[in-house]
């Protein structure tokens, strides 16, 4: 069974920083490709944040381009997002998912990230 379970969100000022980790279980190791962070808001779609693949190709979208850095480390199964600059806008709750070799993708039970202006 896969899990991922996230940790580091808060409360923060803008122009902060957190970091938000997400361990994926042992299992999901060897079927998970593409680990990766997206956040929602009330009455919105979740949105994608960033992404990393297992070779390592990224993907971010252009609202956090600059401020946010994702990185991957295999042997731990665990995924971070380094989050610099941060802004009102991004307040969210924020998801960690993990997309298999077949597409099927895999949520965390999200955490939420507040940015006080």
């Amino acid at each position: 069974q896969v899990q991922l379970v996230e940790s580091g969100g808060g409360l923060v000022q803008a122009g902060g920083s957190l970091r938000l980790s997400c361990v994926a279980s042992r299992s999901a190791s060897s079927i998970i490709n593409t680990m990766g962070w997206y956040r929602q808001t009330p009455g919105k779609e979740r949105e994608r944040v960033a992404v990393v693949s297992r070779t390592g190709a990224l993907n971010y979208a252009d609202s956090v381009k600059g401020r946010f850095t994702i990185s991957r480390d295999n042997a731990k199964n665990t995924v971070y997002l380094q989050m610099d600059s941060l802004k009102a806008e991004d307040t969210a709750v924020y998801y960690c998912g993990g997309t298999t070799w077949a597409g099927l993708i895999y949520w965390g039970q999200g955490t939420q990230v507040t940015v006080s202006s």
